[in-house]
């Protein structure tokens, strides 16, 4: 008699997905499981207590049966507090090692929690480089989430291969990123610090770059309309494959109450006043300033921001964050709310404190540009609502991604940030009130190279909203991975019958 196989049964995809516990990187990571959840596959979410105050609200939000979340309690650590299991803006220093290590301890009952689950693959961020070696020993697939652009991998890559930093005669001399499509110039000082000189960060990006060569592929928030050359780049010049399924945000938060709990938990939400005061405002005459989830100031350049936009002479709607003061006379509270006083009298700016719902204050009608630190997820909803942008980058691939608005699309104007500074650390350069009132003026302005950078920033909205789309890139590409691992595991099915 013949074995039969249920085909409709081995079509079913199970698979686990594995976000590493920084906002921006757990965001895009669960954005990408409502997305593969949305198209079938039964999808869970393993992570930690602590890490589930970003995302609980929108996984409860969401639609779609085929999505759960998992928790594995974070190891107890000497020295770490009990409830620190995620990387902000706000962690002490001296307990990032311990967190480290807290992580490192999950390796194990992560991996034990794959071989019960039997999922058909793994999809992890590439800070979990282990979890490649995990999905090899199940025999199915790995698929590593790379944080960022791809443009910011090229760039790794092309200075990894010909080393252009170290043929210039110091630290601020422009050097050629050499085999790029575009020719693009950096400085040594904008390159991360691990990059510049080998520390325990030039290990972990070995690592990461060792295992996405044992990866079935790589997935990154893009879309080829974006940065389709610096794609077919990558995937030429590494020879790996790789997925771009974004704009993620726009496929899984298309509602109101979707935009409106994406990343934020509640407690740290404020008061709704920003509505009414964006909807007081005329069409595009309302600047927005954000520097993400990460960023961390000195009270001198916060100051330098803060008489920037007041000299601008317009709107303009800046979440600011909370600060501690370290006492200081008056403190940076003290100067924000002097300051706050000052703008609001005159109805010209609106601060907000803590967590901003960004994705509907960028959809307003009011908004008519962006200042950003270049971190990919402002990025790309900036780029989804059809917005310019003043880039500010900080840390991690930021300053690659300014090449792309800048020089590259031409939707970005820098304001002329010098220096690379580690996430936890405030650094020493002072971007002076001068230099943003210039970028800005520009950007907002109604010159022609301003109207010019607006209308490519909508070309590209407009192409973002229809990559999605049937028959979009985006929409095509995650339908054909998805039809792939079907297709595998079936192989798979049907080898074990036989």
């Amino acid at each position: 008699m013949e074995t039969t196989i249920d085909v409709g049964e081995a079509e079913m995809l199970k698979a686990v997905f594995l976000p590493f516990p920084i906002t921006s990187h757990t965001i895009r990571v669960v954005d990408t499981a409502r997305l593969f959840a949305m198209h079938g596959v039964d999808v869970t979410i393993i992570t930690t207590p602590g890490n589930t105050k970003v995302f609980q609200t929108s996984i409860d939000h969401c639609d779609s049966g085929h999505i759960r979340i998992h928790l594995v309690n974070f190891p107890g650590i000497p020295g770490l507090p009990q409830g620190f299991e995620t990387f902000t803006a706000h962690t002490p220093q001296h307990l990032v090692p311990q967190i480290f290590e807290g992580i490192s301890l999950l390796q194990d009952p992560i991996q034990q929690l794959f071989a019960t689950m039997k999922p058909d693959f793994i999809v992890s961020d590439m800070f979990f480089p282990w979890s490649a070696d995990a999905a090899a020993e199940l025999g199915i697939p790995h698929l590593i989430y790379l944080g960022g652009s791809y443009i910011s991998r090229s760039a790794r890559n092309s200075i990894e291969q010909y080393a252009p930093h170290t043929k210039v005669d110091s630290d601020s001399e422009p050097f050629l990123l050499p085999g790029l499509p575009h020719k693009l110039h950096m400085t040594r000082l904008q390159l991360p610090a691990q990059t510049r000189e080998r520390n325990h960060l030039t290990e972990l990006m070995k690592t990461v770059k060792e295992s996405e060569k044992k990866s079935y592929g790589s997935l990154i928030n893009s879309f080829y309309e974006f940065e389709g050359i610096y794609e077919e780049h990558y995937k030429t010049t590494t020879g790996t494959k790789s997925w771009s399924v974004g704009p993620v945000s726009l496929w899984v938060n298309q509602d109101e109450s979707d935009k409106d709990v994406r990343g934020g938990a509640s407690e740290e939400r404020e008061p709704e006043g920003w509505l009414t005061w964006l909807d007081s405002k005329t069409e595009d005459s309302v600047l927005y300033v954000c520097f993400g989830s990460m960023n961390k100031f000195s009270t001198s350049q916060l100051v330098e921001i803060a008489h920037a936009l007041e000299d601008f002479g317009h709107d303009f709607i800046w979440v600011v964050g909370k600060f501690e003061d370290q006492g200081e006379i008056g403190g940076v509270n003290g100067f924000l709310k002097e300051f706050e006083n000052r703008v609001v009298v005159k109805s010209r700016g609106y601060l907000i404190r803590g967590w901003a719902p960004q994705l509907l204050i960028l959809d307003h009608p009011a908004i008519g540009g962006v200042v950003t630190h270049c971190g990919w997820n402002t990025t790309l909803e900036s780029v989804i609502a059809g917005l310019p942008m003043a880039t500010m980058p900080l840390f991690a691939e930021q300053f690659y991604n300014e090449k792309l608005l800048v020089d590259v699309l031409g939707i970005g104007v820098s304001i002329g940030v010098k220096k690379w500074k580690k996430w936890n650390e405030v650094g020493d350069e002072i971007v002076k009130r001068e230099n943003i009132v210039k970028a800005i003026s520009l950007l907002m302005g109604g010159g022609e190279e301003a109207l010019e950078m607006r209308r490519r920033a909508r070309v590209l909205g407009e192409a973002a909203k229809k990559t999605i789309q049937p028959g979009g890139c985006s929409h095509t590409k995650v339908k054909g991975l998805i039809d792939e691992l079907k297709a595998l595991k079936l192989q798979k099915f049907n080898h074990k019958i036989a």
